[in-house]
């Protein structure tokens, strides 16, 4: 599989998938640690009530799935997942012959900015 360039236009056109996706994966890791706590909780009742143990394990496995796939889809669309918690995404890009990620953080209405591949969000730089 070829590597994938974004222009500024076609990021900013996946925006709201993102902006979905990203809602999506912060509600389930809240939810996730929700039930993580219920698990523990459960494991400490005696005796240990081995049904509702299975049916919370079965959800938190079924969380972890469905977060992957999510995951996995915008990685297969060129999207790198940077950190869910803040909410940043990258998109692989060429400006002036150089490759570069543009830029996009959780609250930025577009993609303003870009860094290099070592670089990080701290040497992000206006687009001109």
């Amino acid at each position: 599989m070829s590597k994938k360039y974004f222009t500024p236009e076609e990021a900013n056109e996946l925006l709201p998938y993102v902006r979905a996706e990203l809602s999506f994966m912060q509600e389930a890791k809240r939810t996730f640690y929700k039930l993580y706590q219920q698990r523990e909780e459960v494991k400490k009742l005696l005796p240990v009530d081995e049904s509702e143990l299975f049916a919370v394990e079965c959800r938190l496995e079924f969380m972890e799935l469905e977060a992957k796939a999510r995951i996995t889809r915008l990685l297969e669309k060129g999207v790198q997942v940077k950190d869910v918690d803040i909410g940043l995404f990258d998109f692989p890009a060429m400006i002036n012959g150089e490759e570069v990620l543009l830029c996009w953080r959780e609250g930025e209405s577009e993609i303003t900015h870009y860094h290099g591949l070592h670089e990080g969000f701290q040497g992000r730089k206006k687009l001109e």
